[in-house]
């Protein structure tokens, strides 16, 4: 009852809502900002009530049939990855609420159901175990998001919007396509018991080349929403163009199910296919990383380098994810929510200058540092977790992803730090561009610094940012059952490939390091 409750409030609350009188629309934004308080509030108990350290899924209530003729069901729960991700999202979505107020001026009733939808949305996905179901919560997703582009975007919201939902929905169609190819061969192996849980899917004994083909389909729709290289082309519009809100929920969140999707669904479903295609994903994983990097060195809009990162950042947390061991997927799903935290806030940031300057070219500022002292020292903050500075949460992130690729290949090891080292370069190029030196131009020397709404909005993530960098135990911990159980259901399928051979650096005492003798 208590994941229902958190999923389906903010989609009762924007129903009600559409109910405010045209004359007495000015309360939106503030019924709007309570209304999403209240699930966030509600993981409190959630948060109290979950099981750390047991395997499978909580907190569901018993399934309910739905369309019995089909077998859809209503079947719900949550594990240590579902549950950081809720969390995350019913913190995010009242900080980019609370963040819209200034710039957000028309149909404000309109804009505030779609970021509660949204939110349904989001919240849906991660809690779905029909994968039916979870269809239908990612479809969700993709509504409202095309609204808050289309509508309330900048000068070219439109060709972004229409862009973002022909990429979205092709990967979605083909994902729908594998669901009902699983659903009866499901039903046909286990003797026409009609369900569309995906645990059923998993005990599948598929023939590889088929498998093959499925997992193709299926995972694009993931691919195309992380996004990977080269399916990424949608992302820089989409962020650019989408209001402040947009961005923050868009690289905070939407991403993130499709990372979600991949480790939830794709790989356990699929586990042998996902082996297979492990070298060609972490490939493109790996051009991400350094592709992100290159290109968002050569823009000269803010908001534009900080979406090109995102495309590097997420290269990364793949790459780590696919090295298949336990500090690779950790490592990828800690730095999941730490983009989301990081990512998100700098979104924020720039929001904050656009919303001041209207504008987002870098050439146009310099010194802002000095009239605006708190902002500069908030922007490092989120900058340095950005980059992986030691004491903050990317740092945490980017050390078990590194650990894990090292454990697989200490070449792509580096070619994965490659990213690192220019991600730090072009952010501190940056900020020092942005806050330091004389003031540029009369517009920035009278510019205000952070009003109290703005503090209130960049400091939770802030103490996020330094707790988990300064103790990421509780995180790792929630993490570890989901981790284990994903490293168990691909680990008997990694076959004897090159870079899936024997650690090449081992820490134990006589270790032999591949390529040597033994003394």
């Amino acid at each position: 009852m208590l994941l229902t409750l958190i999923t389906f409030f903010p989609l009762l609350g924007g129903l009600l809502l559409l109910l405010i009188p045209k004359r007495q629309a000015d309360w939106c934004k503030e019924t709007a900002f309570g209304i999403s308080l209240a699930p966030l509030l509600l993981c409190i108990p959630l948060l109290m009530m979950f099981p750390y350290g047991e395997e499978g899924f909580h907190l569901g209530p018993t399934p309910v049939s739905w369309i019995p003729a089909l077998g859809i069901d209503y079947r719900v729960g949550v594990d240590g990855l579902s549950l950081v991700l809720i969390v995350l999202t019913t913190l995010l979505t009242p900080l980019s609420i609370l963040a819209s107020f200034p710039s957000i001026q028309k149909h404000q009733k309109e804009f505030y159901f779609f970021m509660l939808l949204l939110e349904t949305g989001i919240l849906g996905t991660f809690i779905a175990l029909d994968l039916f179901l979870f269809y239908l919560f990612w479809e969700l997703m993709l509504v409202p998001m095309y609204f808050i582009i289309g509508v309330w975007g900048g000068q070219d919201r439109v060709y972004a919007s229409i862009k973002f939902i022909l990429y979205t929905a092709f990967g979605s169609a083909l994902m729908l396509i594998v669901i009902f190819y699983l659903y009866f061969e499901a039903n046909q192996a286990l003797q026409g018991i009609v369900s569309f849980n995906f645990q059923n899917f998993t005990a599948l004994r598929l023939d590889p080349a088929v498998q093959k083909w499925l997992f193709a389909g299926f995972v694009l729709a993931f691919l195309i929403k992380m996004p990977v290289f080269p399916l990424h082309t949608w992302l820089p519009y989409a962020h650019t163009e989408a209001p402040t809100a947009g961005s923050v929920i868009l690289a905070g969140l939407l991403l993130k199910t499709g990372v979600y999707g991949f480790l939830r669904f794709a790989a356990p479903i699929f586990p042998e296919a996902t082996v297979a295609f492990t070298p060609v994903l972490l490939v493109l994983a790996i051009i991400g990383v350094i592709y992100g990097a290159l290109v968002a060195m050569a823009q000269s809009d803010v908001k534009r380098l900080v979406a090109y990162s995102s495309v590097s950042h997420m290269g990364l947390l793949l790459a780590g994810i696919l090295a298949w061991n336990t500090q690779g997927i950790q490592g990828g799903i800690i730095q999941m929510i730490n983009h989301g935290l990081s990512t998100g806030a700098l979104f924020l940031i720039v929001g904050i200058l656009y919303d001041r300057r209207h504008t987002r070219e870098i050439r146009e500022f310099g010194g802002l540092a000095k009239p605006m002292p708190v902002y500069a020292a908030f922007f490092m903050i989120f900058l340095l977790s950005s980059i992986g500075l030691p004491g903050l949460n990317g740092f945490i992130g980017e050390f078990l992803i590194l650990i894990g690729l090292m454990g697989r290949s200490i070449l792509w090891a580096c070619l994965a730090a490659t990213g690192v080292v220019l991600g730090a370069a072009y952010m501190l190029w940056l900020y020092q561009k942005m806050m330091f030196g004389p003031i540029h131009g009369e517009a920035n020397q009278n510019l205000k610094d952070l009003t109290a709404r703005e503090i209130i909005i960049l400091l939770p993530i802030a103490l996020l940012c330094f707790g988990i960098g300064l103790y990421p135990y509780p995180l790792q911990k929630t993490l570890e059952p989901p981790v284990k159980a994903i490293e168990r259901a691909i680990q008997p399928h990694i076959q004897a490939r090159p870079w899936h051979e024997a650690p090449l650096l081992e820490i134990e005492t006589g270790a032999v390091i591949p390529g040597q003798s033994s003394p």
